[in-house]
Order: C-alpha cells, then structure tokens, then sequence
C-alpha cells in the first residue's frame, strides 16, 4: 500500500477506503486530480488520470526516488510500476509486460513514453557504449512512430491511429540489448479522409511546414497543407504541437536510429507522391478517362522512379486475366479511378509505415545471442493501443478497435479478476466471492468462427456478384438476430437512433456503440489492384521494390485470396493476447478527466462511465478480499530462509510449508496470510515489506559471511600451493647453490700453478641467492692474486710500484699516457745519460743542500719552463725533496732562487692531454706553473704522471694526509698572488719548445704541433 502522502490528499490506494462504493471511489479520485496526484493504486494497479499540463514529477530526482524501491515505499506513479516489473523481471528472470489502457486522448502515448524513459534511466549504469546504442534507439523511436501513426482528432491533440506493443530484451545484467515492435491496424483511411475538425497524420504536416524550401522543392510540393486535397481538411486545424520542431526532431531520430540518407529521402518521396496522387483529377468523355494535367504523374513518376506512361496506364487502366488465360486492359471509369488513386495512396502510407516499423526491428533486434554464453533473456513487453472509441459516425476502424479493447479487457478480466478466484478455489483458500462482468460473449459476438461478425463479413466479401454493405447488414441481422448484445434499427424498429439499412449497435463492455455499415467490406477487402503493386515492384528506388514483394507476381499467375483486413486483425491480436497472457502483467488504467482537454475540469458523468467499463470498482474488491502476493512454498522458503534461525541454511521439518510457517510466525504475521495446498498468500504488501526489508540488511551480512569462508579457502589453497613452492625453490637453490661452488672448485683448481694466478679464468654466473657471496669471494681471489704478484717484486723497486699505484688512482684513468710502462728514475737532475753536461754539478749542489736542509730523499728533479713573478717566463731546474721545492737557476751552477716548505702544497691540477704542464697549488694561493722538460734519456717521456704518483703516494703514505689532484680537460685555473689565472693549451705549427704565453685572463701554453 502507498504511503508518504497525507490524508489531504485522499486515499493514495483504492483498497484503503471505507467502503467500495462508485460514490466514495469518485469522491477519492476527484479529490487527487484537484490536490495534483494525478496516480492511484488499486494494488499493484495503477490509476492514471490525464493531468492536460505539464507535471514536475518525471525528473532525474523522482527516477532516483523510485528506483530499486518497493511499490508502496512511495506515493503512487508510473515510475513504481516500471520499477516493478523491472524488478520482477531481474530478480526472477521472469517475463514482464506493462499494458496501458484507456480512452483515446486519456494519456496512453504519453505514459508508454514515461516508462520507456525510466527503464532508459535506471539501466546501463557502466555506460556501455553497445547498451546506450540500444536506448537511444528505442527512446529515438517513439518520435518516429508518433510522427508517422499519429494524428490530431478531436478528442485528442497526439492520438495513436495504430496499435504498438514492444518488446524490451534484457540480458541477465538487467542491461537493455535489444527490442521489437508490434503495430497493429493503421488507421488508414485517414490519408484520403478526416472528421470535421481532425487532421491527416502528423508526417504530412510536418513535411510541409517544417521541410526546407529545397527539400519541398526537390520534392515538388508548396510550404502550404491547404493546396493538398488530402491535407486540405486538417490545414486549419489548431493543435498544441509544433510541425516545424517536430519535423527537425524526426529528421534527427531517424539519423540517429541508423537510416540512411538514401533511405530518409525515399521516405519523404513516398510521402510527397501520397500528396501529389490526391492532388490528380480524371475527366470523362463519355468514351474514356484521361488524366487532368500530366505535370502530378510525371512529378510522381520521378519521386516513386517509375516510368511516367506506366504511371498513369495503372491510374487509367487494370489488367484482367480472362477465364481462358487471355489478359486484357479494362480501362477505368472516373469513380473507379479516384477509387484506384485513393487505394493507392492508402496502401503507400500503410506500406511505408510497415517498412519503417521493420527497418527500426532490424536494428534494435537482438544479434548473435547465445543463452549460453550470454544468459537468460528476459523480456518487458510496453503495450500502448488505442483505447476505446466512440464517434458520432463510427466505422470499420472503430469496430476493430473497440474489438481489440474487449480482448485486452477479457485478458484483464482472466488475470485479474477470473484467475485470481480460480487460484483461490484451488489453493482452498476461504474469500468473499466477486460477480464480475464477463465480456467473453461480446467477444464471440464479434470473433465467433461461421457466426461472428467477423466471419458474417468475410463470407461477404467472397461471395460472388454484387454484394453490398446492407446486404451484409441484413445478413447479420438474420444470423445474430437473438444475440443479447447485438441490435440494429430492423430488430428494434422503434430505436431511431438507428437508420434503416445503415446502422447496428454493439453493446460493449465500455458502452452501446452505433456503427455505419457503409464502407465496410471495401474496407475488410482492403482491395487494391495488382497492376499498383506491379508498378511499385518494378520501381528502381530499392527501397520502395522493398515494400512491395507482392508485386512480382504476374496477371496470370494463379494466386491465393489474401486473408481480409478484419481477419488479419483478429489474427494478430489473438497473437497478442496470448504473448500477454504468457508474461506477468502489470496494469496502467488511464482516464480522461473531461472532453475540453482542461486541466481544471472533473467531469463526473465521464470519469463514471470510464471507471465503470473499466472494471476498475470490480478490481477494488477482489483486491480487498485476496491477496496481494502469493508464492509457492519452497520458493518462498528459497527467498526468506535467512530472515528465521530455525531455517536457515537448512531446516529440519516435515514438510517446507511448516518452515514457511515458523518463519511467519517468527515475524507475527499470522493473521495476515493463508496457507494454501501448495502456496504461501499474503494478504498486505506491509508484511512482504517488512521481509524484504530483513532481507535486504541479512543480504550484505551472508555475503560478508560467504567472502570470509571463501577467501579462507583460498588462503589455505594458496598457503598449500606457497609452502609447496617454497619447498621446491629451497631446494632448487642448494641444488644451485651446490652446483656453483663444484664449478668453481673446477676452474680454480688449478690458478697456484698458472703463469697469471687465475686472473684470465672466467668467474660462472653465480645464483641470485650468492650474489653478494660472489663478490666478496672475487676480491678476495684479486687480492690474493696482488699479493703472489707483489711479492714477487724486489725491495728496491716497491717504492716506484707505489708511487705508480698512486698515480693510477689519482689520474682515474683520464690521462692516457702518464709513463706507466716505463721505469723511473725520479731523480733526473744527477742523472748522466739524461743531463750529462750538469749532473755533476747539481750532485754537488743537492750534497750542499741535503746538509744544510737535512732531507732525507729527493722525491723528484729536473729541468722545466716556469711562469716567474713577472709573468715570463724562463728554464729552471725543479728539486722536490721530503721537506722542501727548491727553484734551482741551471745558468749558474744551480743556485737556488726559491726554497718552498712542501707542507705549504695543497694539491696540484694537470691536464688530460700529452702535454706536460702542472700546476702546483699552495695554500697562500700563490701556486705554482710549470711545464715540465724531457732530458736526454727520451725525448718523448711523460714526466707528469711520476711527479703526480711521487707527490701523491709520499703525502698518503709518509705523512697522511690526502694530496688532491684535479686533472682537467679544458683551462686549468690557478691563483698567483691571490689573482685567479686561467691555464689553456694550444698546438701551434713551427713551435719547437713549449712556452707559455700571456693571454688576456691567464697564460696559453703553446706545444709544438707533432
């Protein structure tokens, strides 16, 4: 039952009022269409009541309020219904169908749209790019098919002049993957003829008043509906909708369903030849017919791709096939010709809206499904058909459609009212019995096999000779002379309501309906001549050769009676019905508040008689004195189980029904439910609710519960498989582990005898495990290795070795040729054969100085070019012993100019290049320049790298401390007395000696080029 509504508002359910009476049913619907609640439950039937105004009740909050909520959590509206049956067809993969009845103009159309739009809402949450595909097409749809099946009558601005049911396919998400539409019985006869004061259908008048001028133009028509004859009728007519937005909008949707440009011009081509066809006049001369005015026959020649003297042979002419296989022309006389035209037309619309119907099925039908693969489909069928009809002439259309709302309402009566007594009665459940109406012999009336209507009128139409409309009527007159809901003026002469020979009435279940008989078998013949159908076929536009497959058969070939339109009908909505009856239905009864379109209006006489044959104060009883939800027991058990500790998971009883039982009684709902043979009813959606409602907060509970257990069992699993692995890679590593020390205990067996130690044995790859292993182990072989090479080296040479290991250090490997192949002599200066003119003296002079200075060791002598003071510079010699740099003039026997402690050097810099320049760095920031000079012994020798080693290896060792040295590889940047110097080195051609030149920030130091 509805809630969230206050009293103010009347009775938000029908089965909640205080007594079911017509009046208090009045009273209450009246007091809702004046508060704006435009809905009302009877159950899980819904009341609808046309508002005529726009409501602000269909938003995106009010589609978020309703969805996944339970029918009666909210106050009553389409969206609780939609939300439903998409629920019923989720939860229980069961097919649903939602059926919108009602008077034409009571709001139908306009609901089918709602409820398409909140399935369209509610679904494809991910945003599949293939679901949103899907919607959009049906939702385009619509737009489509209420341009080109509806029209403006006078009861209704948008009234469908067609029957549609689709059906929505949903895959076991709940995601829309498909659809198919279903039409029934177009109102045709429309096309050439309209009431006073209704219109041609809207596709005309949208084409002419919202078409381009070009695309009127290409079309041969004028921007003006009153210089048609088939839309002349309705051009004056005003209406709430707007030709030119809508024409804009179908040209849109039928982009976005997937027609083709080809194909959306045929379609207006199709339309523009119905207009042109209307607009043709024929003249006697009393001998034959001709056509007035030619320009119409080529223009529809052109627009239809037929040959112009075809065209018009057709519009004169038909071919007749004589007994004796011989075929004639047999021209037409004026009535005959308008007839053929007026057919003609009929058949293009009704062939081109079947087409366009089709051409939508083909794309929105579900393609390559596998229930395998792809799950359970199910299915929401949306039923919207005309509703019952009654005009001041009404005709073969109306007798077909009230016809179709007797069926739907004999469905209406076998679920609702029939079923439910009989499910009752075979259950043994005790109720109040309901009389009902029965409308099951209005029915047969009209679709009884030899004595219905319908056959009455079929056996008309195949009798041979002159049959007329009276002639039939005098026919059903004789055959349902006794029929209880069958009348016409001959059986009740007094009636003159009726007229003779013209008129019957049915007593429908809605009301007495009078129909004209006039008309009837040209339209249940539904005659066209084949020599139209032919032309279409041999059109050379494919899509019209399309509509047409008929047309390939030729005069002489022998074919069967087609089926008349009446039967066609019956046919396919017997096919309905039975597609209704096979899903779970659901009920939208709409009513139409008043004739003036008012949204003020109440017009009780009017709503009374629709609440009347609507059945809808029966519906109210039986709902009050059933149940409002029934389930067998061991689905209900399968469902509710986890809300009774004594039932789940499983109970321990004799039978399901006495668990269904404790879980009732654990809830206290005994007084509100009965125990059928084999189902579980209950009486109020309360209880249901309030199961639910325990349900859905145990649900995350068990899942939590089911995760634990499963996630445990895959722990374990995992645990197994893991201690297994591990188990594995332990001892895959010792094997690996092992192997690798057997390796290489092979190859290094033998390195004490090699020439090299073992160094030239290659190392295996060792396991990620002995990595580190690895490499401790490689610098302890390389250790040991240096060791069995060092102490193979004489005493006397392990002070060169130093000072070479030093200089390797210092020099990283960015000087490449520093004189490590070489021996050193260090002491170059008392060396004979390097400088055999001046050694003799300067050993003298070095005795001189080693007793006045008291060093103990020359480090390293000999002869440079330095930078002096004044920024020249000269040939000196370079002593460096252990405590002193001594500065010697060679020119005069070696005098010493300078004598520098060491301890004042803090490091020295030298280039990367073959040249020989250093520079000594002091801590006063007076460094010191030079470029050292090759004696005799070899005139390419490289003096730099010994001085750097000696230097190096004398600060580390002997006294301590770090001696940095910088070799750079473009300026050197010195300090003399405080002033920064920049050092470069160029080559230069014919320069024999290196010197130092003065440059603008520093000094160049030129080599010679070689």
């Amino acid at each position: 039952m509805a809630e969230l509504e206050g009293l103010e508002f009347g009775k938000s359910d029908f089965v909640l009022l205080d007594e079911v009476t017509m009046e208090q049913f009045m009273d209450n619907l009246k007091l809702r269409f004046e508060k704006g609640r435009i809905y009302t439950y009877i159950g899980e039937v819904l009341v609808s009541v046309n508002p005529y105004r726009q409501m602000d009740i269909y938003g995106k909050e009010n589609i978020d309020a309703y969805r996944g909520r339970e029918l009666y959590e909210n106050p009553p509206h389409l969206y609780a219904v939609s939300d439903a049956a998409y629920k019923a067809m989720k939860r229980r993969a069961k097919d649903t169908c939602i059926v919108i009845s009602g008077e034409s103009g009571a709001g139908k159309t306009e609901a089918s749209k709602y409820i398409m739009q909140y399935i369209a809402a509610i679904t494809n949450p991910s945003q599949r790019a293939e679901v949103e595909s899907v919607k959009n097409v049906l939702l385009k749809s619509n737009c489509v098919l209420e341009a080109f099946g509806n029209a403006k009558t006078n009861r209704n601005d948008n009234s469908s002049r067609f029957g549609k049911y689709m059906d929505i396919n949903f895959n076991f998400n709940g995601d829309p993957t498909g659809g198919h539409i279903n039409n029934y019985l177009l109102e045709k006869s429309r096309v050439i003829h309209q009431q006073d004061g209704e219109r041609n259908f809207h596709s005309f008048y949208q084409l002419l008043r919202g078409g381009s001028n070009e695309m009127l133009e290409s079309l041969h028509l004028q921007n003006d509906p009153t210089a048609y004859v088939y839309t002349r009728e309705g051009a004056a007519t005003t209406t709430s909708n707007n030709d030119r937005t809508s024409h804009k909008a179908v040209m849109n949707a039928l982009e976005v369903i997937g027609f083709s440009k080809e194909e959306i011009d045929s379609v207006y081509q199709i339309l523009a030849s119905i207009l042109l066809l209307g607009n043709l006049q024929f003249e006697s001369d009393g001998e034959s017919v001709q056509i007035v005015g030619l320009d119409a026959v080529n223009h529809v020649s052109e627009l239809t791709d037929t040959d112009p003297e075809s065209v018009s042979k057709t519009l004169l002419h038909r071919t007749v096939a004589t007994g004796g296989g011989e075929v004639i022309d047999k021209g037409h006389t004026a009535e005959e010709a308008c007839f053929g035209r007026d057919a003609f037309a009929k058949a293009l619309y009704e062939r081109l809206f079947g087409w366009i119907v089709s051409r939508i099925n083909s794309v929105i039908e579900v393609k390559d499904y596998n229930p395998v693969l792809h799950g359970k489909n199910t299915v929401i069928g949306v039923l919207d058909i005309y509703g019952f009809e009654i005009f001041d002439n009404n005709s073969f259309e109306q007798f077909c459609i009230n016809y179709c709302n007797e069926k739907l309402q004999q469905l209406f009566i076998e679920i609702i009212l029939r079923q439910e007594q009989g499910e009752y009665q075979r259950e043994g459940i005790t109720w109040q019995h309901i009389d009902y109406f029965n409308n099951q012999i209005i029915v047969d009336l009209v679709e009884q096999p030899h004595k219905g209507i319908i056959s009455i009128l079929d056996e008309a139409c195949l009798t041979v000779g002159k049959v007329t409309d009276t002639v039939c009527l005098d026919s059903m007159d004789t055959k349902l002379a006794q029929h209880p809901h069958y009348t016409s003026r001959k059986l009740s002469p007094t009636d003159k309501s009726m007229d003779f020979q013209k008129h019957f009435r049915i007593r429908h279940y809605a009301g007495d309906v009078t129909y004209s008989v006039e008309g009837f078998l040209d339209k249940n013949k539904d005659m066209l001549f084949q020599d139209f159908k032919r032309l279409m076929y041999n059109s050379a536009n494919p899509v019209l050769k399309e509509m047409w497959p008929d047309g390939h058969l030729s005069i002489t070939e022998v074919t069967k009676r087609p089926l008349t339109a009446a039967t066609l009908f019956k046919n396919s909505i017997v096919a309905l019905v039975d597609k209704l009856g096979c899903k779970e239905p659901y009920y939208v009864r709409c009513i139409k508040p008043n004739e003036v379109k008012s949204p003020m209006l109440f017009d009780d006489a009017r709503c009374q008689h629709q609440v009347a044959y609507l059945g809808l104060i029966e519906n109210v009883m039986v709902r009050r004195a059933g149940f409002a939800y029934r389930q067998p027991y061991a689905r209900f058990l399968q469902r509710y189980k986890m809300t009774c500790e004594y039932t789940w998971p499983h109970h321990l009883m004799a039978s399901d029904r006495e668990a269904v039982e404790t879980i009732v009684t654990q809830h206290g709902f005994q007084d509100d439910v009965a125990y059928g043979h084999t189902k579980l009813f209950v009486r109020t959606p309360r209880s249901l609710y309030t199961l639910e409602q325990e349900r859905a907060a145990l649900i995350p509970i068990l899942v939590l519960f089911l995760q634990k257990v499963w996630r445990g069992a895959l722990a374990r699993m995992r645990c197994r498989r893991m201690r297994a692995i591990y188990a594995i890679m332990g001892c895959y590593k010792r094997y690996k582990v092992k192997a690798h020390f057997w390796e290489v205990e092979s190859r290094f067996a033998n390195v004490r005898t090699m020439a090299d130690y073992g160094k030239s044995v290659e190392w295996p790859t060792p396991p990620a495990a002995l990595s580190q292993f690895h490499n401790i182990t490689v610098m302890l072989h390389r250790r040991w290795w240096a060791r069995q090479i060092v102490k193979n080296i004489p005493p006397s040479d392990m002070l060169e070795v130093r000072a070479k290991v030093a200089a390797l250090t210092a020099l990283s490997g960015e000087r490449k040729d520093w004189g490590l192949s070489r021996a050193w002599e260090r002491d170059y200066l008392s060396n004979v054969r390097d400088c055999p003119q001046t050694s003799s003296g300067f050993i003298r002079v070095s005795k001189e100085l080693r007793n006045k200075d008291e060093y103990s060791q020359v480090l390293f002598s000999g002869f440079c070019r330095k930078v002096n003071r004044f920024n020249k510079s000269t040939d000196r010699g370079l002593l460096v012993t252990d405590k002193y740099i001594y500065k010697l003039e060679p020119k005069k026997q070696n005098k010493v100019l300078k004598r520098l402690p060491l301890d004042a050097f803090t490091g020295m810099s030298v280039t990367s290049g073959v040249d020989q320049m250093v520079a000594l760095h002091t801590s006063a920031q007076d460094d010191v320049l030079l470029s050292l000079q090759r004696g005799e012994l070899c005139p390419n020798q490289d003096r730099v790298g010994e001085l750097v080693g000696t230097l190096v290896d004398h600060f580390t060792r002997i006294r301590k401390v770090q001696f940095p040295v910088k070799v750079c590889r473009s300026a050197v940047q010195i300090h003399m007395r405080g002033k920064p110097k920049n050092i470069t080195v160029e080559t230069k051609a014919g320069q024999t000696n290196a010197d130092f030149k003065k440059s603008r920030d520093g000094f160049v130091l030129l080599i010679p080029a070689n």
